[in-house]
Parts: structure tokens; sequence; C-alpha cells
């Protein structure tokens, strides 16, 4: 079975991710190691998301929603390892 990317369904998945970069917190501490990791996963996650709007603009819907699940990725897995306080948010992360 073959999805469409509508714009309806991209529409949906800059709100979710926009809304997640929102959240977002660095938990560790300046000047340590574990604080540049999460300071990368942050910047990753914008520089996708940035790259999706782009995408959307010029017309690629696939590239577009492959961008943003990107960066909600790098979002995700830093909230699993502990690199950003979501304030416990399940529905928009994969914790607790």
């Amino acid at each position: 079975m073959q999805t469409e990317v509508t714009e309806e369904k991209l529409a949906k998945y800059f709100k979710v991710t926009k809304k997640a970069l929102s959240i977002v917190k660095i938990l560790p501490p300046e000047g340590t190691h574990l604080r540049k990791a999460a300071e990368d996963f942050l910047d990753m996650a914008k520089r996708y998301f940035k790259d999706a709007a782009h995408f959307y603009e010029e017309g690629n819907w696939v590239q577009s929603f492959a961008a943003l699940n990107y960066a909600h990725g790098w979002l995700d897995a830093g909230a699993r390892l502990g690199l950003f306080d979501v304030q416990h948010n399940s529905e928009l992360f994969t914790v607790d």
C-alpha cells in the first residue's frame, strides 16, 4: 500500500515538529561533552526543519516530508538519551 504525501499531511507534520522544537530545552551543563552533543542534536533538527521548508517551497513534498521526519527523529533521539527536557510530553516524544 502506497500512501500519498498531501499538503494536509505536510501541514500536520510541520505543526507537530515546530511545536516539538519549541518545547525542547537542553539539559546538560555548559562545557560538558553531553552539552555539545545536545547542541549538535538540536542544530541537526533545526537544519532538517529548515530543509523541509525549502523542499516544500520547491514543491518537492516527498523530500519535505522526509526532512521533517529526520528533524523530529533528532529531537526524539535527544529526548530519549536525556539530552533534552521535553516536559514529559509523550504525545510529541517517545518518553515516559
